[in-house]
Parts: C-alpha cells; structure tokens; sequence
C-alpha cells in the first residue's frame, strides 16, 4: 500500500519521462571517478538516421584531441528508446576553464576538420561573416563540405550531487 500511495504522489508531479539503453563508444574512456570539484557537460545529439557509424568514424579520430586535459568523461548512442541519439559528457573545474578548453579545442587542426564534419555546414562559420556588405565569401570548393548528421544538439550543465563518484 505505501508503494502505491508512493506512486500516485509521485504521479501527480511527473510530466513525462523517457528511457533510454545507451551503450558507450569504445574510443572514449571509461567513465572513472573523479576528485573535484567540476561541473559536467552533458551534450547530447540526434543524429539523422543513417549517420550513427558516420558520427562515430569521425568522433573516434577527434576525441584524441581533447584526451589531454581529461575533460572527456563518455560517449554514449541509444540501443533501446529514441535511436540516433548520443550523449558526450564532459567534466571542467567551471565556467571559464570549458570556454577555454573548448576554444582551445578549435584551434587544433584535427579537431576542427573532424567535429566540423559532423555539423551543419555553413560558410559563415568557417570564413566569419563578409568583413564588408556585399563581399562575397570564399568558394565552398576551397573546404570540403560536409555531410550533415545532426538533426538538434542540446547542452546541460550539471552540479554532480555529493553522493555522485563523479566530482
């Protein structure tokens, strides 16, 4: 009986909810404890149908470039529940320090061509907007295109709780 009486209080205050089976990418490091404090980024994408292996190709040669500060936490797909869906998490000490790793991140050459390709491609943000009206932009001939695989991205930030290994 307190289990149901449970229930249907928690009933009354619950919207919705989604569950998901999420298996990780085995070129991420495994999740592992961590000593904090940090906050956590949770980004999480979905993927065109289609673009999963795709997304991974290119994310298993881009993820060596931002192993050296150990702000890669996991990166996880669904298996079961909404499909094409992959969540990154990513851990910084605040604020700030993701601005700049995330900054920094852009200006490694690796990075840039690899996670480049799995987004929307728009000139605008390869070349900047024309420096004056009416100037054109350079030929998309001289980058090579990429095939869009993202359908929406989201960002949480997230306060691990102090029962959590992840500080």
């Amino acid at each position: 009986q307190e289990y149901l009486d449970f229930r249907k209080e928690r009933s009354r205050m619950l919207l919705s909810r989604r569950n998901q089976l999420l298996l990780e990418f085995s070129f991420w490091n495994e999740p592992q404890p961590r000593q904090g404090p940090n906050i956590y980024e949770l980004r999480t994408y979905k993927l065109k149908p289609g673009t999963m292996i795709e997304w991974g190709n290119n994310w298993a040669r881009a993820i060596k470039y931002r192993q050296e500060n150990q702000e890669a936490v996991g990166g996880f797909f669904s298996q079961i529940g909404e499909l094409y869906v992959v969540h990154h998490l990513w851990a910084y000490r605040d604020l700030q320090s993701r601005e700049e790793t995330r900054n920094a991140a852009w200006r490694k050459r690796g990075w840039d061509e690899n996670v480049y390709y799995t987004g929307e491609w728009d000139p605008h943000l390869l070349w900047g907007p024309p420096a004056c009206a009416g100037e054109p932009l350079p030929s998309p001939l001289s980058f090579p295109s990429p095939v869009p695989l993202i359908r929406t991205m989201e960002s949480r930030i997230m306060i691990p709780l102090k029962i959590s290994p992840l500080q």
